[in-house]
């Protein structure tokens, strides 16, 4: 590499790195306030019946969300709009957005339309254990369904106007969105519960709010890029057609994560009561570096890698991809062990006030266990599907998604009955059939991007991956010999917990820093080419 070579490498990795840190600030917001919003609901609601109801009525249309708005959806519509600001004219980038605008918004509200008045199959379909087990929970599920569903429509659109920010490099605004979904949840379990019946109620009305509110903010920053959609329903567009043939088959890609949890979702309708609340609160303390780390890199690379893909850069291309994977490894590794060392200390911590007992704490620290031992493949799902998705080669992940979905459903099998009728720990199995399933999914994707040669490592893999096994190992250590017995956590108050885990939490991230520091580690590393 050259002189030239290197540095217009350094600079574009150092953009990269802090495209990232921006949506990793705003994303740690969001997150923060999420955990927040977590324990509002667990202090309101616990794991009962009820919030069992609201979590499925939640997730239905959430998701919808994450298949449309941030799966398949921003993968197909991103490169299309970047070949059209590739080639050419504002009024044809115009007539693209004002079109798709009209054909996702009349599509989502026709279904948002039937999904309300199907809400009974719709509840019967994604949790089928409460209609044959709970009638009383089915009945409260329909109820919230029917208030929250019509947020799948808002929140799409948000994530249309959203991939529109992001390509053109204003990642901050649609890494703050987020943040407004969680306080409204807040302000609705604190101040409009007394209002209602039952808090689901409330919170399925906060959902409904979100939606709303999340929509009317980004408006103003497409105004200022002269982008504020203005719909046309036009089926026969180009750019339509095209982002369709992309679309329906980039629904099965990078989307199989979240059709795995649903499928947890539904299993674990069949299980005792908690269980979806058990696999709630586990899969969200999951999220948090998962959306903090690897869904913001996601988020920088697809544009990235879609320019790149218009200017026919393949090697760029690929050490994108190299850096992507480097970056994540180095955050998606030491979070993992944690997790699992902390599982029991961090729910306890968070959750276990108000309604939420010792046995759900337990049980929920056992699937957040199984979870955590899928955090880096579900995070290198995140960064290498959109190798494929910048090159607009759908067919390739979507085989993939389907042969990681089949394996989770066997998965679910051998694992979740086995663990249910010994051990009472049916949601645990569905929990590791999830992560085992991401395994597959990440392997085959790397093998296929290696195939076509999308994929070459860059000099230096071997020493990074000792520095990384090395420094995880002794904050691993360190965290071991510094945690307190699991009795002692159920008896302190809120302070005497939460200062304990800070200080867990910071002498491990301080012996993982110190350690990549003494091993030869430094920042400058993520602005070249090499990973060592």
């Amino acid at each position: 590499m050259s002189v030239g070579d290197g540095a217009a490498a350094a600079e574009r990795d150092g953009g990269l790195l802090k495209s990232s840190a921006v949506v990793s600030t705003m994303t740690m917001l969001s997150r923060v306030l999420g955990l927040a919003r977590d324990v509002v609901i667990a202090i309101f609601m616990g794991a009962t019946a009820n919030a069992d109801a609201f979590f499925v009525a939640f997730k239905v249309p959430n998701f919808l969300r994450r298949l449309f708005a941030e799966g398949a959806f921003s993968q197909a519509f991103v490169p299309v709009l970047a070949e059209y600001r590739e080639a050419g004219p504002e009024a044809a980038i115009k007539a693209l957005v004002d079109r798709v605008a009209g054909v996702l918004g009349g599509s989502l509200i026709v279904l948002t339309g039937l999904v309300v008045m199907a809400a009974p199959l719709v509840t019967a379909i994604f949790a089928p254990g409460f209609w044959w087990n709970h009638p009383a929970k089915y009945e409260l599920t329909v109820e919230l369904i029917r208030i929250t569903y019509p947020y799948l429509f808002l929140i799409s659109m948000t994530g249309f106007c959203g991939a529109i920010l992001n390509s053109y490099g204003r990642f901050a605004v649609p890494a703050f969105t987020p943040v407004l979904l969680n306080l409204s949840l807040i302000s609705a379990a604190l101040f409009a519960s007394p209002w209602f019946a039952d808090p689901a109620y409330a919170l399925a009305w906060g959902v409904f709010m979100a939606g709303v509110i999340q929509l009317l903010f980004q408006l103003p920053f497409l105004y200022k890029l002269e982008l504020v959609p203005r719909p046309r329903w036009d089926t026969q567009h180009p750019g339509v057609r095209q982002i369709g043939a992309l679309m329906v088959p980039a629904l099965f890609g990078v989307s199989v994560s979240q059709i795995n949890l649903l499928l947890d979702t539904v299993l674990a309708s069949f299980l005792p009561t908690g269980s979806v609340s058990w696999l709630y609160y586990s899969d969200r303390l999951t999220e948090l570096p998962l959306g903090v780390f690897g869904i913001a890199i996601a988020t920088v690379i697809l544009p990235r890698l879609s320019q790149l893909q218009a200017a026919a850069s393949a090697r760029t291309y690929s050490e994108t991809l190299d850096w992507a994977m480097r970056a994540v490894l180095i955050v998606a590794l030491p979070s993992a062990v944690a997790l699992v060392l902390l599982a029991g200390p961090i729910i306890t911590t968070l959750f276990q006030y108000g309604e939420l007992s010792v046995e759900d704490v337990t049980m929920a620290s056992y699937s957040l266990r199984a979870y955590s031992l899928g955090l880096l493949a579900f995070m290198l799902v995140k960064v290498l599907a959109p190798g494929f998705y910048a090159r607009q080669d759908m067919k390739t992940p979507v085989r993939i998604g389907i042969i990681a979905m089949v394996a989770n459903m066997l998965l679910n099998v051998a694992l979740a009955a086995p663990l249910y009728f010994y051990f009472n720990l049916g949601h645990v199995g569905l929990a590791l059939a999830t992560s085992l399933s991401a395994w597959l999914n990440a392997g085959l994707l790397l093998r296929g991007l290696k195939r076509i040669d999308v994929v070459s490592f860059q000099p230096g893999w071997g020493l990074f991956l000792l520095r990384l096994l090395g420094t995880t190992l002794a904050m691993a250590l360190v965290l071991w010999w510094l945690l307190p017995g699991p009795g002692a956590w159920a008896d302190w108050a809120w302070w005497q917990r939460a200062i304990e885990l800070a200080t867990l939490v910071a002498a491990g991230l301080a012996t993982y820093i110190a350690s990549h520091l003494l091993l030869g580690t430094r920042l400058a590393d993520f602005y070249t080419q090499k990973a060592g």
